[in-house]
């Protein structure tokens, strides 16, 4: 029995009110890997670490499954996507089925789901006075990740209590892959507050 050309309707596995945008990798096939995954996921559990990830109206394209991929492989909580539409979740070699995805049309509703759970916000933001790995993280805590090109958004910045962190840099560009400052946070995370270390994996899927 071959694949779908298409899901019956994608939106109905998003945040209502969350623009269903198909991104670089919107065919009808990405689509049908999407839905698959996304009712896997109904059944993920959260990781090992109490270190959340937010997605902050990032694009549909290859970073969103990359930092899935990151998240289950450092053990994380959760992965809360604000104002993001189905992605390709092939480049995610599977964390997007192992790894809870939390979605929500407005930051505010994260936000306010992830202090309920006693979460605390440290944005990552490339010009901000406190350093990654010279602060203390909380032990229950939420990076939130801004769009690849406009940044964190305005909802964002103005959330009160929430910490403004970079990750430190000596060459000329000005930030870091989306998807690589992810892996080095939760990393920093996994460091400071991180169960021992487990075995190698030795066979792991590369």
């Amino acid at each position: 029995m071959g694949k779908p050309r298409a899901p019956v309707d994608p939106d109905r596995v998003i945040a209502p009110g969350t623009v269903a945008a198909k991104g670089q990798s919107g065919d009808a096939n990405a689509l049908w890997r999407y839905e698959k995954h996304r009712r896997q996921n109904l059944q993920a559990t959260p990781g090992p670490h109490a270190v959340a990830l937010v997605l902050d109206r990032l694009k549909a394209d290859f970073n969103v499954p990359k930092i899935f991929r990151s998240a289950e492989a450092f053990g994380a909580h959760a992965v809360h996507l604000v104002d993001v539409g189905p992605f390709d979740p092939a480049p995610a070699k599977g964390g997007f089925r192992h790894v809870p995805a939390k979605f929500h049309a407005r930051f505010a509703d994260c936000a306010a789901a992830l202090e309920a759970d006693d979460f605390t916000l440290v944005a990552l933001e490339p010009f901000a006075d406190e350093v990654l790995h010279e602060i203390e993280l909380p032990p229950r805590c939420a990076f939130v990740l801004g769009h690849e090109l406009h940044g964190l958004s305005d909802e964002a910045r103005a959330q009160s209590g929430a910490r403004f962190v970079r990750i430190p840099q000596w060459g000329a560009v000005d930030s870091l892959n989306v998807a690589v400052a992810a892996s080095v946070a939760l990393y920093e995370y996994a460091r400071q507050h991180g169960t021992p270390t487990p075995p190698p994996r030795r066979n792991a899927q590369r």
